[in-house]
């Protein structure tokens, strides 16, 4: 626990999805394409809309939230605790320590990211626009 927040390790989140957790997945769209979670139950849902969607997530289950780094998907943890919401946590480590720790991923090469760091990924082979300012 920290700031109020369960973190649990990819094993944890493994074995939780195992006993019937759900693994909510709040990376963006364009992100989530290329590796997937692989496991029972994965919910998209972007963090960007989350304030719009989260009342209908399944909350009878325990929910694990997860995103690229562990990051975004404390803040979903942090937006939903102060809706009241229980039984939920932060996966620390995001897809990047999942894949670090060998657990089952979907993979769509055509789907690949490129960018100099994770704040920068957008979708490899489509040409990004530019205005040029003369």
């Amino acid at each position: 626990m920290s700031d109020g927040v369960l973190h649990v390790s990819p094993r944890e989140t493994v074995e939780l999805c195992e006993r019937g957790a759900v693994l909510i997945d709040v990376r963006e769209d364009y992100m989530n394409r290329f590796k997937i979670f692989d496991v029972e139950e994965l919910i998209f849902c972007p963090l960007s809309i989350l304030e719009d969607k989260y009342k209908e997530l399944p909350y009878h289950k325990p929910l694990i939230f997860a995103d690229a780094a562990g990051l975004r998907s404390k803040e979903a943890v942090l937006l939903l605790k102060s809706k009241g919401k229980k039984n939920i946590a932060n996966m620390a480590g995001g897809i990047v320590e999942w894949e670090r720790d060998n657990y089952p991923l979907i993979i769509d090469k055509s789907e690949r990211l490129t960018g100099s760091c994770m704040c920068m990924l957008r979708p490899r082979d489509k040409k990004r626009k530019t205005k040029e300012i003369n």
